[in-house]
């Protein structure tokens, strides 16, 4: 009698948000070993590989591509046992060509860190792509159909794609009209889980607020300049983005309430300040935590900068990485905007952005006499979540910030 499997989502491989199945590596008959990815599971945060629980056979398949799951939640059965590893282990007949069994014994000869799932290796063929054109942001390196799609879609910096295939990777043809030459680019999972998740947030769950500081960085800049070349000695990149987050977390010990979570009954205030960066990566953006930022120096803050926005760009964030986030930064000013009004990350209360650093004349008190001056300036604001806080702690919260950066030692 065989043994069947659960191939289960964990609690743990999931953040808050809904996951879909994005892709199956294996298909029903495909021998799978334990610990290799059979699947991959996306939600609006990360894109992850299940792995399979054993050695054996994928018997079925449960959740298909774009059906939602949950933890918990049974996505396919492996069959394990003496006969399935037989089943596993016995070669097709020499003289015997069954359908994609040449694809199947190019994809086992390839190098592990190569290898490519029956799924991108058809699209492709199907786009008479070469896999070098490609670089693969899976787990050692693997080419994911995203990645191929990312390719098609132009985002990537690659050879462009010949006319004669540029047409058949889209939903609907190029047309030219009046507003000239037109193309249509899907949608992949992070950027529908995005847009929904944002939707829901501004028009259905939280009454949003801004409020709009001015801070100066000359003490910052002045304090970067001093101690930027000790960090590259340790392989840390000293960003702005750091002392953000460093002010961001005495802001939010003096003002503990922006710290929090609404619910109907109560507001929970959270104890420790997980801040979330918002990362634009090429599949959509993303939002890594640094966890108990209250607890980490310029240099800590840093490192763990450095490592998850590494990550996230290289689409190797783990679920581990997403969660627990209780506070978010925007540093929108990277790509130039001098002010932005972002939605709040939900569940959070609020959602601090910071626009473009530049030179600007301000007046300043010298004695009794107002003198112009050209400071290094950047606009800094606080979206709200109107049932949770009022203007008062957002004040509050942007002036004591303020003032972390602009006394910066």
């Amino acid at each position: 009698m065989p043994e069947l499997i659960d191939i289960i989502l964990s609690p743990t491989d999931q953040e808050g948000t809904e996951s879909l199945v994005a892709q199956w590596f294996k298909q029903p008959g495909e021998a799978v070993s334990q610990h290799e990815p059979v699947l991959e599971i996306s939600t609006d945060k990360v894109t992850l590989e299940i792995p399979a629980p054993a050695d054996g056979i994928l018997r079925e398949i449960l959740k298909q591509p774009n059906e939602p799951v949950l933890p918990g939640d049974v996505l396919g059965r492996i069959e394990v046992g003496a006969e399935a590893a037989a089943h596993a282990s016995q070669p097709a007949p020499p003289d015997v060509e069954k359908p994609g069994s040449r694809d199947r014994r190019a994809y086992d000869e390839e190098p592990r860190e190569r290898r490519l799932s029956p799924v991108v290796r058809r699209m492709l063929a199907h786009h008479n792509l070469q896999p070098e054109q490609i670089t693969g942001s899976g787990r050692g390196g693997r080419i994911t159909a995203r990645d191929v799609e990312a390719f098609l879609a132009g985002e990537e910096d690659v050879p462009a794609i010949p006319q004669s295939t540029e047409r058949t990777v889209r939903d609907a043809p190029a047309t030219q009209d009046s507003t000239g030459a037109s193309r249509m680019v899907p949608h992949n999972t992070v950027r529908i889980r995005t847009a929904q998740h944002m939707v829901a947030s501004m028009l259905q769950t939280a009454p949003h607020v801004t409020a709009l500081f001015d801070a100066d960085m000359t003490a910052v800049i002045a304090h970067r300049n001093a101690h930027k070349a000790d960090f590259e000695k340790k392989g840390l990149k000293l960003t702005y983005t750091a002392y953000f987050v460093a002010a961001a977390a005495q802001a939010l010990e003096a003002v503990p309430e922006v710290n929090s979570r609404w619910h109907d009954h109560a507001l929970e205030i959270f104890g420790d300040c997980n801040v979330g960066i918002a990362t634009a990566t090429a599949q959509g953006l993303v939002v890594p935590i640094i966890h108990k930022a209250q607890d980490l120096n310029l240099q800590g803050i840093a490192r763990r900068l450095q490592e998850i926005t590494t990550r996230a760009r290289e689409n190797k964030l783990s679920p581990a990485d997403v969660q627990n986030g209780t506070f978010t930064i925007t540093n929108h000013g990277v790509t130039g905007s001098l002010l932005a009004t972002p939605i709040i990350h939900q569940p959070q209360s609020a959602i601090l952005g910071i626009g473009k650093l530049e030179k600007r004349i301000i007046v300043v008190e010298k004695g009794a006499i107002d003198v112009p001056e050209i400071r290094p300036m950047v606009y800094v604001t606080l979206t709200i979540d109107h049932r949770a806080l009022d203007g008062f702690q957002a004040n509050a919260f942007l002036s004591r910030f303020v003032e972390v950066l602009q006394d910066w030692r």
